[in-house]
């Protein structure tokens, strides 16, 4: 037998069509974002570290990054230099930066509205002929989508900070690693000085041994000098290439771009320190982790909020139906859908959501309670570098100095020979040494106080080259 399919599939009465349409309203604005979030993070390079950055999407954008790289390698990088080029060619942070498209993309699709679903069923018995059709909707997705709404657009503006967090942090492990690259050629450089003046000195004492001016004893020491100096002076090309390619993989080189140079010495210590009496102050109101911890617990407190809400409705559909019977005449109605809660009232779903919540809750009061130490650490550490930095700088070099001076005068008034020179020079390693360092790690330290203010530091001591010399007694002729 055949049966009339022809007119209107359905026809939804007037109040449920205003139900569906509101939210279609809504669905119509959940659309992408001309930048996907990423002016957030351009706003804080530019404000914070005063740098550009790139989401490298297309062949342009990346020619265009590639071409000022190649500009900053042109000549000795500055620390800066070293930072906009970690910022711009580091393939890591281009990778976090896909996290805004996934994040963006939860967002647009809590938006979107479900899709319908419709069902045909055609049974026969005899000569009898039955057709159901059906098409239902989840009313209870429609209903919660503005709350998840808002739960997907809290999650996008914590994905926000997280990038922007992970930006900044490796703009101070640059900072970090160049100043301690710096330090390591500067110690390189003068522990080839240090291997020349040992060489000569072994030598001499070689030489006047032979002649018998010159004890076993005398010449052992000479030796023995020489053989510590060149052993020092493997340590600092080790440490030298150890630092170098950390800051080459920072800024993301490879190939031929590995050929950069640096200066040939660390930057002069400012005059004075900077003086920040608020320093916990701005940390609270700056630091991206304590604003994220702060976001993350909200979101958690509005999941909470949903899950109560929808305890009892996991499930509820609405839908309208057409049957047609043989010659009967056309039965038109809707259906509707609801899970019963007999068995699973929730209680368990909203247990978890309360415990996750106050699970955040402690985390936020630790991260904040955490930034406020490493702040101080920070602060503290900063102060006290720059105290210990300028100490070898005004007073332990010059007197060094000033006792190699007199040294030399005595040996022009042959008071003195040069082996006491060479002695002299000996007990000046060390010195020198722990001068490069505590520069170095006053610039350090202020990379982590600078970093502290924006998020969580990574607080660790400048990396020790485990080189210099002790002093050693002059010898005697």
């Amino acid at each position: 037998m055949r049966t009339a399919s022809n007119g209107k599939f359905f026809h939804l009465s007037g109040k449920l069509a205003a139900l569906i349409s509101l939210p279609l309203i809504l669905g119509g604005c959940a659309s992408f974002s001309a930048d996907g979030g990423f002016s957030t993070v351009e706003q804080v390079a530019k404000e914070r570290l005063g740098k550009e950055v790139s989401w490298q999407r297309s062949d342009n954008a990346t020619d265009t990054a590639a071409k000022r790289v190649k500009e900053l390698l042109a000549s000795p990088l500055t620390v800066d230099d070293a930072v906009q080029i970690a910022l711009l060619n580091n393939r890591g942070l281009q990778a976090s930066f896909y996290e805004l498209g996934i994040s963006e993309s939860d967002f647009v699709q809590a938006g979107r509205l479900p899709n319908p679903g419709f069902s045909f069923s055609r049974t026969r018995q005899s000569s009898e002929i039955e057709i159901d059709r059906s098409l239902t909707f989840n009313i209870a997705h429609l209903l919660t989508m503005p709350l998840t709404r808002q739960m997907e657009q809290r999650r996008f503006e914590q994905t926000k900070r997280e990038v922007t967090m992970q930006m900044l942090t490796l703009a101070a492990e640059t900072r970090k690693a160049y100043y301690t690259a710096v330090a390591a050629d500067q110690t390189m450089l003068y522990m080839q000085q240090v291997k020349k003046a040992a060489d000569a000195g072994a030598e001499l004492a070689g030489r006047l041994a032979k002649a018998g001016n010159y004890n076993k004893l005398q010449q052992a020491r000479e030796q023995g000098f020489f053989a510590e100096a060149a052993l020092n002076l493997a340590r600092a090309e080790q440490a030298q290439t150890r630092s170098k390619e950390k800051l080459t993989r920072l800024m993301g080189l490879w190939g031929a771009q590995t050929a950069f140079t640096l200066p040939l010495r660390l930057p002069d210590l400012p005059k004075k320190p900077d003086d920040i009496p608020n320093v916990e102050q701005l940390a609270m109101t700056q630091r991206l982790d304590v604003q994220a911890a702060r976001l993350s617990t909200e979101q958690l407190a509005k999941n909470l909020g949903l899950s109560k809400a929808t305890r009892f409705i996991n499930v509820l559909e609405v839908g309208a139906i057409r049957n047609t019977f043989n010659d009967q005449p056309i039965q038109k109605g809707y259906s509707v859908t609801l899970e019963l809660p007999l068995f699973d009232w929730s209680d368990a779903k909203i247990a978890k959501a309360e415990a996750l919540y106050m699970q955040a809750v402690n985390r936020t009061a630790e991260i904040a309670i955490n930034a406020r130490s490493e702040v101080r650490e920070a602060y503290l550490g900063y102060r006290s570098s720059y105290d210990v930095a300028m100490h070898y700088q005004n007073e332990i070099v010059p007197l060094k100095k000033r006792v190699s001076e007199e040294n030399q005068l005595r040996y022009n008034g042959m008071l003195i020979g040069v082996f006491d020179l060479l002695a002299d020079a000996r007990s000046q390693i060390a010195g020198v040494n722990s001068a490069i360092e505590a520069s170095r790690d006053f610039w350090i330290a202020q990379a982590d106080l600078e970093m502290s203010l924006l998020g969580r530091p990574s607080m660790s001591s400048a990396p020790m080259s485990g080189i210099g010399g002790s002093d050693a007694p002059a010898a005697g002729h």
